[in-house]
C-alpha cells in the first residue's frame, strides 16, 4: 500500500469518476486506473462499485477512506514540517560545551547571531568533558559541541576553531613578576596548580614536563580553568592555562603570564559532530557563525625563539 496509491484512492471516492480523479492527482486515466487495481488486489476487496456515470465506494472502500484521509494528513504535514526545517523557518541545535571560558563568552554571543538568523529555532546548550560530550553525540543526544582536541572517535568528525598556546601564570607579587619568560626548570620547581588528569591539555604538560626530564610538584589538580585562575590569584601557586584564558586578568594586573621557555604546549578547540550525520540548516548557520567568530580573533604571537617546540628528546621515540 503506498502513498500515491491512496491518494488516488482518496480523489475518486472525492471526485466519484476516474477521469476527475485522474486530473487532479496529475496522472494519465489508464495510470490511476492500474494503482486502483493493484491496491484492490493487495486488499483483497473491492473498495468501488463501477456505474456508467460514476462511482461508489463499498463498504470496504468506505473503512479504507477513513484511514486513508488520516494517513494522507499526517503525510503531508510531516512534508510540510520537514520543509520548513530545509527553509529554517523552524529547527533546533543541540550544544554541548566542555569548556567554561566558551560558555562564558564567546557562545552567547554566537547563540544571539543565531537567534537573529532564525528566530524560531529551538536551541539547548549542556557542558560535560570533552570525552562525555563525544559519547552524547554518538547517541545522537547532540548535534554539535566544543571539544577539546584531538577526539579519539573515527565516528566524530571535528574542526578546528582555535589553537591557543599554554602559558604559566603567577601572582604580581611572585618573586619572578617582573619576567617575561620561565624555563622548565624554573616552572618545574614551583607548586603547581593544573587540570585534572585525562585531558588533553593536561597530558600535553605532563609529556613536556617528562620530555624535560622533570617531576613537577602539583599541589591541586581541579577541574576548571577559572579556578585555577582564583588560586593563583591567592598566591597559592603557579598554573598553566591557554593564553586567552587570562588575558583579562592579566591585562588588569590581577595576573602576570610567562612564556614557557624552549615549549610551544597548544591548547586546541573544536566543533565536533557525528561523521556523516545530518546537519540541518540551522546547525550549519550555527557552525558558520563559529567559524567567523573564532577567525575575528586578535591573535598574540609568542616571541621568536619561542615559535618552534624543540625536538622531543623522550626515550623510545623517534
Amino acid at each position: 500500500m503506498e502513498i500515491r496509491q491512496l491518494r488516488a484512492f482518496a480523489a475518486i471516492a472525492e471526485t466519484h469518476t476516474f477521469t476527475a480523479a485522474a486530473l487532479r492527482v496529475h496522472i494519465t486515466q489508464a495510470a490511476i486506473s492500474m494503482q486502483i487495481r493493484q491496491l484492490e488486489q493487495e486488499v483483497g476487496v473491492p473498495l468501488f462499485i463501477r456505474t456508467p456515470r460514476r462511482v461508489v465506494l463499498t463498504e470496504a472502500g468506505e473503512k479504507l477512506l477513513e484511514r486513508a484521509q488520516a494517513i494522507l494528513r499526517e503525510h503531508d504535514a510531516a512534508l510540510a514540517e520537514l520543509a520548513a526545517l530545509a527553509g529554517a523557518e523552524r529547527g533546533r541545535v543541540r550544544v554541548g560545551s566542555a569548556s567554561a571560558m566558551i560558555s562564558g563568552d564567546p557562545l552567547p554571543e554566537i547563540l544571539k547571531r543565531l537567534r537573529e538568523r532564525h528566530p524560531h529555532a529551538e536551541v539547548s546548550v549542556s557542558s560535560g568533558t570533552s570525552e562525555a560530550l563525544a559519547k552524547q553525540i554518538l547517541s545522537s543526544e547532540l548535534d554539535v559541541a566544543f571539544v577539546s582536541l584531538p577526539v579519539e572517535s573515527r565516528n566524530i568528525e571535528t574542526e578546528l576553531l582555535i589553537q591557543d598556546q599554554l602559558v604559566a601564570i603567577a601572582s604580581p607579587r611572585h618573586r619572578l613578576a617582573l619576567q617575561r619568560v620561565i624555563s622548565a626548570f624554573t616552572l618545574g620547581g614551583e607548586k603547581l596548580i593544573l587540570g585534572e588528569r585525562g585531558g588533553n591539555t593536561r597530558r600535553q604538560i605532563d609529556e613536556f614536563f617528562e620530555e624535560a626530564g622533570l617531576k613537577p610538584t602539583v599541589t591541586m589538580e581541579l577541574a576548571r580553568q577559572a579556578a585555577i585562575k582564583r588560586m593563583v590569584e591567592a598566591e597559592l601557586g603557579v598554573g598553566i592555562v591557554p593564553l586567552g584564558a587570562v588575558r583579562e586578568e592579566v591585562d588588569d594586573g590581577r595576573l602576570v603570564r610567562w612564556w614557557i621557555e624552549g615549549a610551544r604546549i597548544n591548547w586546541e578547540l573544536g566543533l565536533a559532530r557525528l561523521r556523516g550525520g545530518y546537519c540541518s540548516p540551522v546547525c550549519e548557520t550555527f557552525r558558520q557563525l563559529c567559524r567567523d567568530y573564532f577567525q575575528s580573533l586578535p591573535k598574540e604571537e609568542a616571541p621568536e625563539p619561542l615559535a618552534k617546540r624543540p625536538k622531543s628528546t623522550r626515550r623510545g621515540r623517534k
